[in-house]
């Protein structure tokens, strides 16, 4: 998951883009890096898978909106399966192509063929700006209620002297001449399956499609500056370490006034001294003493809204686990309910003692009732808790 490129930089989207803007962007790309078109290129190959990846999640309403809050970490695994080839994709390709892929992947006939397969011409270059990434540390406390933390972060704002246009004068930034402002270069190529039109990256103004002769002062004719910034994250409630927060728009600014990038907060747990996470369950040890394990007993046990005074029933064996229900942590969102708090407890045995009290536990030793002796229920009992603190 740590390696996978956000979902709209593989199709070269903003936040914003509409549906139709997301399909129009897959096909494209669906399209360059289709099998048929590219035999035995395996780059090619990850690249379609990849992209396709990105259109299953992001034209899905729900898949979208968990991904724009939680990143990768909210739809693990929600991704066409490529495990048994391409099947896959057999309806993303439906809804896109009209059936014109068949069944599966025979080749470019909806498209007239190769011979007759021209690429779009090129619109004008929209910049997006780069993502930021933050880690933000929390307490079980923090985590168990949500919590606003405010986070300091240096990036790239529009220059105020020119607007963040480069130039404080219009005059000064002309089109570029060679490209008539695309930042792209036309060429025409002729192959063995006809003639086809690719576009490269204009030379003479880098691909911005702008000369400027008398750059601003201020940012050197980026139209960007460096700025500090403090920025409140909202942190939901049942947050887990590595999850990721996206605030679309927070990141650093683009060129040419294009799409802000995000600020992506990753989480972090600090440890707790006392209390165990396991997904949204806790788990603790509290310690007895041998009378209170025989007599019974009501002890405090730590939680996370402060102690909890838990009932210890009269022959308590030590190991024995006592759950406590809603005394976890919540899952994010409240969709899965609360977790649980497992409580183990522990029997003290003291190690050294003196006359009078070895005495007492010496009479004790002969007493029928202090004998071992457990019965099926305890066994069974300790059976079904025994790998819960291995």
């Amino acid at each position: 998951m740590a390696n996978k490129r956000d979902y709209y930089e593989v199709l070269g989207i903003g936040k914003g883009a509409s549906a139709d803007e997301i399909k129009k962007a897959y096909r494209k790309l669906a399209v360059k890096y289709h099998p048929d078109k590219n035999p035995g290129d395996k780059e090619a190959e990850e690249k379609f898978k990849e992209a396709a990846e990105a259109y299953a999640i992001l034209s899905d309403p729900d898949k979208k909106a968990r991904y724009d809050q939680f990143g990768h970490a909210g739809v693990e695994g929600a991704g066409p399966d490529f495990s048994h080839g391409f099947g896959d994709l057999n309806d993303l390709f439906r809804d896109l192509f009209g059936g014109a892929f068949g069944g599966g992947f025979g080749g470019f006939e909806g498209f007239g063929g190769f011979n007759g397969f021209r690429r779009e011409e090129p619109q004008k270059r929209v910049y997006r700006g780069r993502d930021i990434r933050v880690r933000v540390k929390l307490t079980l406390e923090e985590i168990a209620k949500g919590v606003d933390k405010e986070v300091t972060i240096e990036k790239n704002v529009p220059c105020q002297e020119c607007g963040g246009k480069g130039a404080k004068n219009a005059s000064d930034i002309k089109t570029c001449p060679a490209c008539g402002g695309t930042g792209q270069i036309r060429r025409v190529v002729n192959h063995a399956f006809g003639q086809s039109v690719g576009y490269s990256t204009c030379q003479q103004c880098g691909g911005e499609g702008k000369i400027i002769s008398n750059p601003c002062r201020s940012c050197n004719g980026t139209g960007l500056v460096r700025k500090r910034e403090k920025i409140t994250v909202r942190i939901p409630a049942g947050v887990e370490a590595g999850m990721q927060l996206t605030l679309t728009g927070e990141g650093h600014a683009a060129k040419n006034n294009g799409i802000n990038g995000d600020l992506l907060v990753v989480i972090e747990e600090q440890e707790h001294p006392v209390l165990k996470r396991e997904g949204n369950n806790l788990y603790c040890t509290t310690v007895i003493s041998v009378p209170d394990a025989i007599l019974g007993a009501e002890v405090e046990v730590p939680t996370l809204d402060g102690p909890h005074k838990l009932k210890v029933e009269a022959g308590t064996q030590s190991g024995t686990v006592v759950r406590l229900r809603g005394k976890g942590l919540p899952t994010v969102n409240g969709y899965g309910g609360t977790g649980d708090l497992y409580v183990k407890i522990a029997v003290w045995i003291p190690k050294k003692l003196d006359k009078d009290e070895k005495q007492a536990v010496e009479a004790m030793r002969s007493k029928e009732g202090f004998k071992p002796n457990p019965n099926k229920e305890d066994r069974n009992f300790f059976e079904r808790i025994k790998d819960f603190f291995d």
